[in-house]
């Protein structure tokens, strides 16, 4: 039983599993705060169309 332990206790392969998620999910955050900037401008840019459209064609 006390080698199964020590066993457990040098195993890092869970260790490297938990590393690579925390990476990816900070990677993910970084995509989504991209993403969101990228949405408000485009969100701006296609009001801005509107209004220019709106005020040619009134």
């Amino acid at each position: 039983m006390k080698n199964l332990f020590v066993r457990f206790l040098k195993d890092n392969s869970g260790a490297t599993a938990i590393e690579y998620g925390l990476i990816a999910a900070g990677i993910s955050v970084a995509i989504i705060a991209v993403i969101n900037g990228l949405g408000t401008t485009l969100t701006a840019k296609f009001q801005a169309i509107q209004t220019g459209l709106t005020g040619a064609g009134g």
